[in-house]
């Protein structure tokens, strides 16, 4: 992209702006210059400015945001290996955010202050401001504190755009970082809305932190008559076997002895969570077929002891009665 293409873009988005701009010039410019009353003027002064500095901070605001959306486009997050990508893409998210709140703040407090009157009447709420004051900063706590847990997350990173996490019993992928909370998309397609702080004050799992691949496990309860070195040789067969499986863990281990069976492990690795999860159906519905048909007396069972004895004949019972 050329730079007259890029400014003629960046002319396009602040046109709105730039009229605020030239109207707000005008009244500051030209209301000197004529014959009007002097009340009039000293309104219509201060509005000039006001519209002048509305439209400097709605400008920046646009410019800012276009630039960061932008930077987040070419992050792209539906490649093999994105962490890159998801740590960009999640900063941008939050400065996008923060920075507009920032800018809207900054432009209003100064906004303010360009009225005599409204200057005035912020000197003495801030003379008054004693109880008041802290209602409003206890009122203000919970926004406050989710605006620099954003902040952290935006640069410590315990969350990125698309990680799977397992949060309140959930499993999930993060899909939005917003200013103040976080959107959780659940494996059936529900949100989960969380506030910033629950993920810089409670624990929760991450397994995409450092990269996208997984181990998933698979346990069978199996007979003790089970064949483990024919169930291990068939495990990594069916793991070479299978697209999901990316050729990096394929272990089968005995976990557990059981009163009446054996607890059987098996560990396979892909290259994400969600592939590792229909790797998991996968090899857990063929090892059962597969035992079911070659080795059905492996297959879990419950075993029963039972004793009988004979019903003594006539002889013995007209031998007991004599002897009596």
């Amino acid at each position: 992209m050329t730079g007259a293409t890029v400014i003629r873009k960046s002319m396009g988005r602040v046109a709105a702006p730039i009229v605020l701009a030239v109207l707000g010039l005008t009244l500051i410019l030209g209301t000197p210059a004529l014959d009007i009353p002097a009340d009039l003027e000293a309104w219509l002064y201060p509005i000039g400015r006001v519209l002048l500095i509305v439209a400097v901070g709605w400008a920046g605001m646009i410019l800012l945001d276009w630039r960061l959306a932008r930077e987040l486009r070419r992050a792209d997050l539906k490649a093999e290996d994105n962490l890159a990508a998801r740590k960009i893409a999640t900063r941008i998210n939050v400065l996008r955010r923060v920075a507009s709140v920032l800018i809207a703040i900054i432009t209003l407090s100064v906004a303010l202050l360009a009225i005599p009157s409204a200057r005035a009447v912020g000197v003495s709420l801030f003379a008054s401001a004693g109880v008041a004051g802290l209602v409003v900063g206890i009122a203000a706590r919970p926004v406050l504190s989710n605006l620099i847990a954003g902040l952290q997350v935006a640069f410590t990173q315990p969350i990125r755009i698309d990680d799977a996490v397992v949060l309140e019993g959930e499993w999930g992928w993060i899909e939005e970082v917003a200013l103040f909370y976080v959107t959780v998309r659940l494996w059936d397609e529900r949100r989960l809305v969380v506030p910033l702080t629950y993920f810089i004050e409670k624990p929760f799992q991450n397994w995409t932190r450092e990269s996208a691949a997984i181990i998933g496990s698979i346990f069978w309860s199996v007979d003790y008559r089970a064949p483990i070195a024919e169930i291990r040789t068939k495990l990594e067969a069916l793991c070479k076997a299978s697209k999901n499986w990316d050729g990096r863990v394929c272990v089968l281990q005995v976990t557990e002895a059981k009163g009446d069976s054996l607890e059987i492990r098996a560990l396979a690795s892909a290259r994400n969570s969600s592939v590792a999860w229909d790797l998991r159906c996968e090899l857990r519905e063929k090892m059962i077929l597969w035992l079911q048909s070659e080795h059905p007396e492996s297959l879990p069972r419950r075993r029963a002891e039972a004793e009988v004895r004979s019903a003594p004949d006539a002889g013995d019972q007209t031998r007991r009665l004599a002897a009596e």
